[in-house]
């Protein structure tokens, strides 16, 4: 094996561990901040047409202030539906509809709240270090066998588990200040 497998091979596991933090920093952007966030509506799916659809695709997202969101459908016979939606959801929001537009004010967070949802953040960033951790197995796991099939020679494994080493530690970095990040967020600090 030459040095091009062994950089495809940390190309692979930069690839995968990208997408775990990506997962994450989408799951951390559907928690709410007391912040009005138009992300915190993506799990929102309404009974349209004879099927559930993500809210926004049947609705315009905004946020005219920093408490409110505004959904204008694009259908305004889906007016009702989308306000059902909303208030069936688990995020805790009371929507009303004025005929032309469902208004979502977001209530502040009680102290309870931040923490829980705190414990949810961090919940969250481990399972993204988790995963990135078994992208690192996967890598470590490929070098041994390359060493045992005699593909690579001890050095070239020795450097391969340093640099997938730091390759790990650098997305579990990025991990940890997406958590810092969203938790300053949450509980102001």
């Amino acid at each position: 094996m030459d040095v091009n497998d062994l950089k495809g091979l940390f190309a692979e596991v930069t690839k995968r561990m990208t997408t775990a933090l990506e997962h994450v920093r989408h799951e951390l952007g559907g928690v709410r901040t007391g912040r009005a966030s138009v992300t915190i509506l993506d799990s929102v799916h309404v009974m349209a047409y004879g099927t559930k659809m993500p809210l926004n695709q049947l609705a315009g997202l905004s946020v005219p202030e920093p408490a409110l969101i505004v959904a204008q459908p694009f259908d305004p016979s889906l007016l009702a539906a989308i306000e059902k939606a909303i208030r069936a959801s688990d995020l805790g929001l009371n929507p009303a509809n004025d005929g032309k537009v469902v208004r979502i004010p977001i209530p502040s967070l009680t102290e309870e709240r931040r923490k829980e949802l705190s414990r949810h953040v961090h919940k969250l960033t481990e399972e993204g270090r988790n995963s990135i951790r078994q992208v690192r197995r996967d890598a470590n796991e490929r070098l041994k066998k390359l060493l045992k099939d005699s593909k690579i020679s001890e050095d070239d494994e020795k450097k391969g588990l340093d640099e997938v080493q730091r390759i790990t530690d650098n997305h579990i970095r990025l991990v940890d200040d997406l958590q810092k990040k969203k938790d300053a967020d949450l509980l102001g600090k």
